[in-house]
Order: structure tokens, then C-alpha cells, then sequence
């Protein structure tokens, strides 16, 4: 009997391993288009869950998708409602795996046929080139799948009335729910459920278990899924637990729902129907109650979602917020999301400077300068840790601009710091001038409707107090020879003039790098200018 039992073995792994190889792939010729896509056509949770739908189909990843989503959100593209749409329509596009098995895969003996495109699919991959590498990937995955589908078939045969629906939990209320729960173990120990779904096919094929009981252990295994859900958003930030939250507690309320319509599914669709015919109809109540559950679910998005952020509070520092570890394995949405602490840091730091100064917090409360330093350490840790592939060029573009952003900030935090300097400004009504031109140019230093305006007007600010600091320092310097002023009075003012100037550059030099990354054009050429400074 075990040895019976290790084809069917065999042919589950190259199932897992087939659709491993499949994802990977077409998620490699995705690339960023996954990304634009599900930005682009997202604007509601039902729009998302029709992208979600679309997008998981195609690539056959539902943990892509889901990861998309909540870099989406981290970096503040999406709110956390939408991105549910998305998170709802990739279960419906989880089935289309079960629709490819029962179709294809029982339908047609296709395992002898795709060994030799295994063998064109793996030239493919070691081709080089990434586009062709990535087809062939999923080309040879593609392959896979029926090859183990054709082994799991000839070792589940085998059974073939030794094994039969008596041996299993009868077709009762409590019958069905230990069939769940075997369901939720079988995807709980195979980390896939289209491995269940097709195992479940196959089992139904053999005559090892009746639709009934298959549907059981399907509705298992669609709520089996969650557990694989809640290991991927360990270690994750507060919008991936939330992710796993709202994954666990809708898949378990579709799972209940489908429970109860499974009587009246088979006795309207199964009754009487051939064994080919019960293989579809599988797989259509697979499709039939995601679908069902989301369509009951999306009115409801918005308070649902109400109740996992209440479930599911902020942690950790606010300014780090987005920087959510779940998404460093896509590098595109890592960085998306670094974009927005980084510009959560600077509007902070802005206010910071502000409170130092003395002047109004129209950019928000002032965080202080330990939290504030901490954020930009992070920040520049997380940087650390996102792996580009070489011809990302658009981000480490993004990247290098980020990491001048963040020693910008890093130099100007410093400059907030020296308090003797700040202090000598409003003695002096000529640097107190000065100091009120340069805060003025902070109005709105993010929320502006035209960032090259603002750039410029910062830039056109950093120009004049650099010949104030010239002009200013020959007459002080005067002053001090014609002893009109105290010596430690003239070098406090200086180092005030240097301070003010040296501001006004890390102003500059952050929102021109701020610009780039929003792929606004800058109205100056050529790389960083220094002013003479260190």
C-alpha cells in the first residue's frame, strides 16, 4: 500500500514544484507592469477586486498580489479598503488553477506530451536574458504541472476501489466538517491550495471520495490558505498583519457560507452527473462561492476594513510606517514605499527646524530630534536591505536620490542642534530678517501645486543668503576692527550667517532630490553644488 502511495507522492511535488517555477516566471516577465497595473486600475475595492481577480490569474500568485497591495497602501498609493478589493479578487483568481487541472489535466493525458517542452522550457531559462529566462520558466513550470497531474492520476489509480467514499467521513454535518478539517491540514502542511485542489480532482477521479466529500476538503483548503497568509505577514509591519487579519477572518466567513450552500449546489448541479462532469463542477463551486463572498463582502469594504484597523492598531514609530518588511521581496514596491517615510522624515524634519526657530507648524507637530534621527537611521537601513536586480535602473536611481535625501537630513538635523547659533538670530534685527526669508521659503515645503516653483524659490533663497553671508561678513568683520561691536558678539553673528546659509542649502538640495524621485524635471543641470561647503 505505501509504495502504492509514492507515485501519488511524487506527483504532488512536481505539481508544487511546477507551479513554483511557473509563478516565478511569470512573475519575472510581469515585473513592474504588476505593479502599474494594480495602481492604475484600482481606484475602488470593486475595481480592485477585479484587478486582484485578473492580475492573480495571470501570474498565479495570490501572495504577489497581496504583497503589491500592501506596499501599495504602505507607501500611501492605495487606502487600506482598496486594497482589500484586491486582496478579495485574488482568491477568485486562485481558481482558475483548479479550472486549468480539471480542463486540461484530467481531460487530456498531456504528461508524456510536455516532458520534451520541459527540456525547450529549461534551454529557455539558461538563455541569459531575462524576458526569455522568465518564459522559460513558466514555460517549463506550465510542463510540470500535468507531468505531476499524470503521476498523481496513475498513483491515486491504484486505489481504485480499495479506496472508496465509505472509508472517509460520511456525508453528514459532522462527516463534512472533519473533511474540512482535513482540507485546512492538507494545505497547511503543502503551503498551496491549488496542490489540495487537484489532489481533491484527482481523488474524485479515482473514486476514492464523492463530490460531496471533495467539495468538503476543498472548502478546507480555501481556508487552509489563511495559514499561509499569517506566515507570510510575520515579521511584517502594521499593514501586513492587518493583511493577514482581514485574509483570516473573510476566508473563514466564505469557508462557512460555502459549507451551507454545498447541499443545495450538488443537489441542483451534481445529481446524476458522470464523473468528467463532477471534476468541473469541482472546480465551478471552487469559483462559485469566492465569487459569492466577494461580491457579499465588497458593499461592506469600508467598515470591514473599520474593524480590522481596530483589530489590528498602529505600532512602531509613525514616521517609519511604511517601511514594511513584507515588501523587500518586491524591490519596486519597497521602494515605492521608502519614497513615502522619506518624505514623512523631511516634512517632520521641516516642522522641526520650524519649532527651533520659533516660527508657526503649518507642516505638522514638531517629533523631536531623537525621533526624528531615528527615522532617517532606519530609513537608510531599510535602503540597505532592498536587493535590485541589475537593470533596475529607474531604482537605484531612486535609491542613490533617496540615500542624498537622507545625509541632506542627516546634516541639517546637526544644524538643528547647534543652539547657540539659533539663539543669536533674533538679537540681531538683520538676521532676524535673514532667518524670517529662509522660514518663509519652508511654507508648504511638500504640499506644493508646483514642485520646480518651489525648488526654484528655494534655490533663488540659498543664492542671496550666500551673498548676504559675504556681504555681511566684511561688515562685522569692520565692526569688530573699528571695535563698533564686541569680538564675541562679531563671531557669534558670523557663525550665525554660516548657519543660516548652510540651512538654506539642505533645503535646496533635499527638495531638488525630492523632485527627482517624482520625476519632476529640475529647472538647474549638472550634480550637487557644494557653495564652498564640506
Amino acid at each position: 500500500m505505501l509504495w502504492n502511495l509514492l507515485p501519488a507522492l511524487g506527483g504532488i511535488g512536481l505539481f508544487l514544484i511546477g507551479m513554483l517555477l511557473m509563478t516565478d516566471g511569470l512573475k519575472a516577465l510581469a515585473g513592474a507592469r504588476l505593479r502599474d497595473i494594480l495602481g492604475r486600475f484600482t481606484s475602488t475595492p470593486f475595481t480592485g477586486a477585479v484587478t486582484g481577480a485578473v492580475t492573480t490569474a495571470a501570474i498565479q500568485s495570490s501572495s504577489a498580489t497581496t504583497v503589491a497591495a500592501v506596499g501599495f497602501v504602505a507607501s500611501g498609493l492605495l487606502t487600506f479598503p482598496q486594497a482589500l478589493g484586491i486582496i478579495f479578487g485574488a482568491n477568485i483568481g486562485t481558481t482558475m488553477t483548479g479550472w486549468l487541472v480539471a480542463l486540461l489535466g484530467f481531460k487530456l493525458d498531456l504528461g508524456q506530451v510536455m516532458l520534451p517542452v520541459v527540456f525547450v522550457g529549461a534551454l529557455l531559462a539558461l538563455s541569459g536574458r531575462k524576458a526569455v529566462a522568465g518564459f522559460g520558466l513558466a514555460l517549463a513550470g506550465f510542463s510540470l504541472i500535468f507531468i505531476g497531474i499524470e503521476q498523481l492520476k496513475s498513483g491515486l489509480d491504484a486505489f481504485r476501489g480499495v479506496v472508496t467514499p465509505a472509508d472517509f467521513p460520511p456525508d453528514t454535518l459532522l462527516g463534512r466538517l472533519k473533511l474540512v478539517l482535513i482540507g485546512v491540514v492538507i494545505t497547511m502542511v503543502t503551503q498551496s491550495s491549488s496542490a489540495g485542489v487537484a489532489t481533491a480532482l484527482a481523488a474524485l477521479s479515482a473514486g476514492a471520495v464523492n463530490f460531496p466529500q471533495a467539495a468538503a476538503l476543498v472548502i478546507g483548503m480555501d481556508v487552509g490558505t489563511t495559514f499561509t497568509a499569517v506566515l507570510a505577514t510575520l515579521g511584517g509591519g502594521t499593514m501586513a498583519r492587518r493583511t493577514g487579519f482581514a485574509h483570516v477572518i473573510y476566508n473563514v466567513m466564505t469557508g462557512a457560507m460555502a459549507f451551507f450552500l454545498l447541499g443545495p449546489f450538488t443537489a441542483v448541479f451534481v445529481s446524476g452527473s458522470e464523473a468528467g462532469n463532477s471534476l468541473t463542477a469541482l472546480v465551478a463551486f471552487h469559483s462559485f462561492f469566492n465569487a459569492i463572498g466577494v461580491a457579499l463582502i465588497l458593499p461592506f469594504a469600508k467598515p470591514f476594513a473599520r474593524f480590522v484597523e481596530a483589530l489590528v492598531p498602529d505600532k512602531g514609530a509613525e514616521l517609519t510606517r511604511p517601511l514594511d518588511p513584507l515588501v523587500l521581496g518586491m524591490p519596486e514596491i519597497a521602494v515605492d514605499a521608502a519614497k513615502a517615510a522619506v518624505e514623512q522624515i523631511v516634512r517632520a524634519e521641516v516642522a522641526h527646524l520650524r519649532s527651533c526657530i520659533g516660527a508657526s507648524q503649518p507642516s505638522g507637530p514638531d517629533y523631536g530630534r531623537d525621533s526624528i534621527e531615528t527615522a532617517v537611521s532606519e530609513a537608510r537601513s531599510y535602503l540597505d536591505k532592498i536587493e535590485l536586480p541589475s537593470r533596475s535602473d529607474a531604482e537605484i536611481s531612486s535609491i542613490k536620490g533617496m540615500y542624498h535625501v537622507l545625509d541632506h537630513l542627516d546634516r541639517l538635523l546637526y544644524r538643528c542642534s547647534q543652539d547657540d547659533r539659533i539663539s543669536e538670530l533674533p538679537k540681531d534685527r538683520r538676521l532676524k530678517r535673514l532667518a524670517s526669508v529662509m522660514i518663509a521659503s519652508t511654507d508648504g515645503y511638500l504640499e506644493v501645486d508646483n514642485p520646480l516653483q518651489c525648488e526654484s524659490s528655494l534655490n533663488r533663497v540659498r543664492r542671496f543668503l550666500r551673498r548676504q553671508r559675504k556681504l555681511r561678513r566684511d561688515l562685522l568683520i569692520s565692526d569688530a576692527a573699528t571695535d563698533s561691536l564686541p569680538d564675541e558678539v562679531v563671531w557669534a553673528r558670523l557663525d550665525a550667517l554660516r548657519w543660516l546659509h548652510r540651512v538654506s542649502y539642505h533645503l535646496w538640495r533635499i527638495r531638488w532630490h525630492m523632485n527627482a524621485l517624482e520625476g519632476v524635471p529640475s529647472g538647474r543641470k549638472g550634480g550637487e553644488v557644494t557653495d564652498g561647503m564640506a
